[in-house]
């Protein structure tokens, strides 16, 4: 594994799971050397315990030495960061220079994989820099879902395989023995569309829920019961229908930009990404100011916020739609006071506890942004005790609005018609 970050080390993991003797390069010495000691530098469920598994089997083992680690492999996966550049494309710059680096260290007939979100034509140009015709390179992308990356890896939707020929695809299909999912063999170019539309589509998805929560908040109507209902249609299914105060994270933000860069070069105008990002957008401002609205009412400029990562289940807080909501706060001059059981964040007029009932003491608002379980279980009556005003917005609606209500709380809830507005 040539990475040693959220996809290489859950990848290298998982292979040693399966039985395989894995080898994690990095470039990062402190990294290498937390990690050998068994730290992980971000939360994931169980992933402290499987590494140091399978360091303590000698299955694994994580290195600085590009010569060592890549001499003797037959397969080479690349996990390297893919952010988003300037113009929304990819910034290929750490694929380029690992395939530079491992070129020459590379085995006789080795497969060199990238496990990264590249775009289409990046088999290619990997095999190009690599410049070794007794070498083959295939596109074979992930699909983990921080917080449950483990259980994904393990137990896919599907495993896709993208390489010129079909000697490639099976040798690389059968590093996955051992695992009951669909096989997809395909060609490169394929392969590295597929991670790109999927989550394209489930960003689309999202956006169009949270429309649809708007709308019913206008006409009166209840949104998690209408996308129950529509959940019960065989053809659309339950997953990605809760309404929330925007999408974000590591991947759907810089995977839609890339598409549409993709699409760009090509000469095609995908004219729908563009309205999904711009109505994510509103999405931010029109939490924001719907918070803002309530401090208004009640001539407050303090709230809580429950929740800073982007989903539960991570500290990752990249592109998080907690802390969009969070900065547009900040940015009106409304002090804000949050809680995250993993997460963590900083700004002048933010500040964090370690607590929920401790971010609601003295508030006169309390906004749920991530939907972490334990706000679920919170007691209301604690909270209406701590804050000055017991005024609840729940972005995300994960608590019993009618428990709050009991316990003395004005609530508004996304995709409900907010008590103001009501006759």
């Amino acid at each position: 594994m040539v990475g040693a970050g959220y996809v290489g080390l859950t990848t290298g993991v998982c292979m040693a799971e399966l039985g395989h003797q894995v080898a994690i390069l990095d470039i990062d010495e402190a990294k290498v050397a937390s990690l050998l000691e068994g730290k992980v530098p971000f939360y994931e469920a169980g992933m402290e315990e499987a590494l140091n598994r399978h360091l303590s089997s000698q299955r694994l083992t994580i290195s600085i030495d590009v010569a060592t680690t890549i001499a003797d492999a037959h397969f080479v996966f690349l996990c390297v960061p893919s952010p988003a550049d300037e113009d929304g494309s990819v910034d290929l710059r750490a694929l380029r220079a690992a395939a530079t680096s491992i070129a020459p260290f590379l085995a006789e007939g080795a497969i060199v994989i990238n496990k990264s979100t590249v775009p289409v034509g990046s088999t290619h140009e990997v095999h190009g820099l690599i410049g070794r015709d007794d070498v083959a390179v295939a596109s074979n992308p992930e699909f983990l879902r921080e917080g449950t990356a483990l259980a994904d890896f393990m137990g896919p939707d599907r495993i896709v395989i993208g390489a010129d020929t079909a000697e490639v695809r099976l040798q690389v299909a059968g590093l996955y023995d051992g695992i009951d999912a669909e096989l997809m063999l395909t060609d490169p170019a394929t392969s590295e569309l597929i991670k790109y539309v999927c989550n394209a589509y489930l960003a689309t998805r999202l956006s169009f829920v949270n429309e649809v929560a708007e709308l019913c908040e206008v006409v009166g109507g209840d949104a998690p019961e209408v996308m129950r209902a529509m959940g019960l249609d065989r053809r659309i299914g339950p997953h990605f229908l809760n309404p929330g105060p925007g999408w974000g994270g590591s991947c759907f933000p810089k995977d839609l930009t890339a598409l549409n860069a993709i699409a760009q070069r090509a000469g095609y105008d995908f004219g729908v990404l563009r309205e999904v990002v711009e109505s994510n957008e509103r999405q931010f401002e029109r939490i924001a100011g719907r918070a803002r609205g309530i401090l208004d009412r009640l001539g407050s400029t303090r709230v809580a916020v429950w929740g800073l990562a982007f989903k539960s289940g991570t500290d990752d807080t990249r592109s998080s739609p907690a802390l969009e909501i969070v900065e547009r706060l900040l940015a009106a001059n409304v002090e804000v006071v949050g809680y995250d059981p993993k997460a963590s964040f900083s700004a002048d007029g933010f500040t964090q506890v370690d607590d929920m009932v401790g971010a609601a003491t003295g508030a006169d608002l309390l906004v749920v942004l991530t939907e972490w379980p334990e706000f679920s279980d919170a007691d209301p009556d604690d909270v209406a005790a701590a804050m000055n005003t017991p005024y609840v917005f729940d972005t995300r609606r994960v608590i019993d609005l009618s428990s709050w209500a009991a316990a003395g709380f004005v609530c508004e809830a996304i995709g409900r018609t907010p008590p103001s507005n009501q006759d």
